[in-house]
């Protein structure tokens, strides 16, 4: 498998930043390395899901879609849950992620 070097080490650039320097640079790089050699996991984990559950739209989790500029419609309830490798942690812990179809979201209204 190949991996982005680049874009693993602006990831643990952004993790060393958003710890304060709390964490040393090497476990920002470790934690990094996690979360990328995760990604693939994660993704075919969700694509499982989507097809277990027969859905053919895009879909995503509630912050995914608010990364995208998209809020969730108040009331929506998540198609389907997957356990997911959370790896910019640093311990390869798992969490539960919720996700929403494209028809369960609008766009952030902006004031």
């Amino acid at each position: 498998m190949k991996y982005n070097l680049s874009k693993i080490m602006l990831k643990a650039w952004e993790i060393f930043r958003k710890s304060n320097k709390q964490i040393t640079f090497g476990e920002s790089l470790h934690r990094a390395w996690t979360s990328a050699k995760a990604e693939p996991i994660n993704t075919e984990r969700i694509e499982r899901a989507k097809k277990a559950a027969g859905i053919k739209e895009s879909v995503n989790t509630w912050y995914g879609w608010k990364k995208l500029g998209f809020q969730v419609s108040h009331g929506s309830k998540c198609l389907f849950q997957v356990l997911l490798i959370h790896g910019s942690k640093g311990d390869g812990q798992t969490y539960l992620g919720s996700f929403f179809s494209q028809s369960q979201v609008e766009p952030i209204a902006v004031a």
